[in-house]
């Protein structure tokens, strides 16, 4: 009895992993332009329900049976749904065999136990919608109802056409339990929600930097991850173009001319590559201003060490999806037939991606020793991130003043758009992102003379 319910859990333990690594990039892509931070807290409770959903649902679908199995005949009673309520407390008075005792009703019912972990299977369901979507208990028995009528549906259709008949049995009062279940787990989860904090609170936090005009690491590596897919995949395209176009002689134009139109041209044009368009990025000088051509060729040569690098992994990744078998014959054919038949060469074979480790360490070990987290490719070409208002920044309680452009004679302390939730005025800023402060837009007041000076 125990193996049967540890089955499902040993089960979404071994899918998690795998689950939760495809699911890293289109992650990081909502949590950052929905709040602008990708914090551990947050990231956490959200991979906590998606590792509770995989469980619960292995859970109503674990053990499979055998494919030698007819479950048309070796289930025949699951046929038809149940549907008329209250089943279960009869089957709960025929298992225990018609005796009001603890063991009989209780201990030793199977049909008792099958209710209570029924019961339990959405009660953490209702624990997230309060902790993490902070939602009342409508919304916590509505998502019990769907996700229980989304479980027997999948049992009743025989995991949806995979087996001609069904194995378990669709009843409704496992509908009506797990919808109870989740409400419960509403309000059980209240002592918790009055003391854990607000991830909305934990995220403000964490927008300080950002507010300061520091982008953080994490999402500057998400967007590059996302350009380093994009720029291999258009490589590809444009390989494909030349070898039947010009000729196969052309090919090896087709790398830089894609790195270039993704990294220079495209920038230069829409202000921003498109990875970091979907993170909420866009490059600008540190006046504020559109990067000039020349400066984005600056920075896209200086990254562009470990970038190549990065295309590199990209390409073996989206070669192991269409072949599982590319990683080990890469393998095979550097490591063991080089390395033993003429250990000279593979040893130099392995040289250049052991450079370029190398260079990504010392570029990410200076990303984190500057102040403001900036890299080399930053530095020496003056084209640094800045992160555009995420769609739930925090709004003022009144609606801001218009803003004008900045002038000589009354200066701002900050642009609008370098903080999260500012009013956007425009996709360019005019005036430096953080030029020297000025109070109150040049306007000063004086205390009376006769009163003496604040010493605040």
């Amino acid at each position: 009895m125990t193996d049967l319910y540890l089955l499902p859990i040993r089960t979404a333990a071994l899918l998690f992993p795998a689950l939760a690594l495809m699911m890293f990039v289109p992650t990081a892509i909502v949590l950052y332009r929905r709040h602008g931070v990708m914090t551990r807290w947050r990231v956490l409770s959200l991979y906590g329900g998606v590792f509770y959903a995989l469980t619960a649902l292995c859970m109503t679908i674990v053990p499979l049976p055998k494919p030698s199995v007819d479950v048309c005949k070796a289930y025949p009673s699951f046929t038809d749904p149940q549907l008329t309520p209250g089943v279960a407390f009869s089957d709960l008075w025929k298992e225990a065999h018609h005796h009001a005792t603890l063991n009989a009703l209780i201990l030793n019912n199977p049909a008792f136990w099958q209710t209570v972990f029924n019961l339990v299977l959405l009660l953490p369901l209702g624990v997230f919608v309060r902790i993490h979507l902070r939602r009342g208990l409508a919304t916590a028995t509505a998502a019990g109802f769907t996700a229980s009528l989304l479980f027997e549906l999948t049992q009743y259709t025989g995991l949806w056409g995979l087996y001609a008949c069904p194995y378990r049995l669709f009843a409704v009062d496992d509908l009506i339990v797990n919808t109870a279940g989740a409400a419960l787990g509403w309000a059980a989860a209240g002592p918790l929600a009055r003391v854990l904090p607000e991830l909305d609170a934990l995220d403000d936090a964490a927008l300080a930097p950002l507010a300061a005009g520091k982008v953080p690491f994490g999402r500057r590596l998400t967007a590059l991850l996302l350009d380093a897919t994009g720029v291999t995949l258009l490589s590809w395209l444009f390989a494909g173009m030349a070898y039947f176009g010009p000729g196969p002689e052309t090919v090896l134009l087709a790398p830089p001319f894609a790195f270039a139109l993704w990294f220079v041209v495209l920038p230069w044009l829409t202000g921003a590559t498109p990875g970091k368009h979907a993170l909420l990025l866009r490059l600008v000088t540190p006046e504020g201003r559109r990067p000039s051509p020349a400066r984005l060729a600056l920075r896209a040569l200086v990254l562009s060490p470990p970038l190549v690098l990065a295309c590199l992994a990209v390409a073996v990744v989206l070669a192991s999806v269409a072949d599982p078998s590319v990683p080990i014959e890469i393998a095979d054919e550097v490591v063991y037939q080089n390395l033993s038949s003429d250990p000279a060469s593979g040893f130099i074979l392995l040289l250049p991606p052991a450079a370029c480790l190398t260079l990504i360490t010392a570029y990410v070990k200076s990303v984190r020793r500057h102040p403001q987290g900036l890299g080399p490719h930053e530095t020496r070409s003056g084209v640094r991130n800045h992160a555009r208002p995420h769609t739930r920044a925090r709004t003022p309680a009144t609606p801001p003043n218009r803003v004008d452009p900045p002038s000589p004679v009354a200066p701002r302390t900050s642009w609008p758009m370098a903080e999260p939730g500012g009013p956007q005025t425009s996709w360019w800023p005019t005036a430096p992102l953080h030029p020297v402060p000025t109070p109150d837009d040049g306007v000063t007041t004086k205390e009376p003379p006769d009163q003496p000076p604040s010493r605040a």
